[in-house]
């Protein structure tokens, strides 16, 4: 099984030649976990409900961060 974040950030405006979240990430303001894709995706539902995700001020990101092993 793979795990999700899902994270709620501040849209930064474009400076320079691009937007590189290795180098400079956009400021994070809620990060929460989900441990299947349908749970991830209604998480972000509800964030993308929010005003400033709507007026263009936040974003919502949904990602994987890796592998569970099942459990027998």
């Amino acid at each position: 099984m793979t795990r999700f974040l899902v994270v709620l950030t501040d849209v930064r405006p474009i400076e320079g030649p691009g937007r590189n979240e290795r180098t400079s990430p956009e400021r994070r303001r809620q990060v929460v976990g989900a441990s299947s894709r349908e749970a991830a995706d209604r998480i972000a539902g509800a964030f993308m409900a929010l005003g400033m995700v709507r007026a263009g001020r936040q974003r919502v990101k949904v990602i994987a961060v890796g592998r569970r092993h099942a459990r027998d």
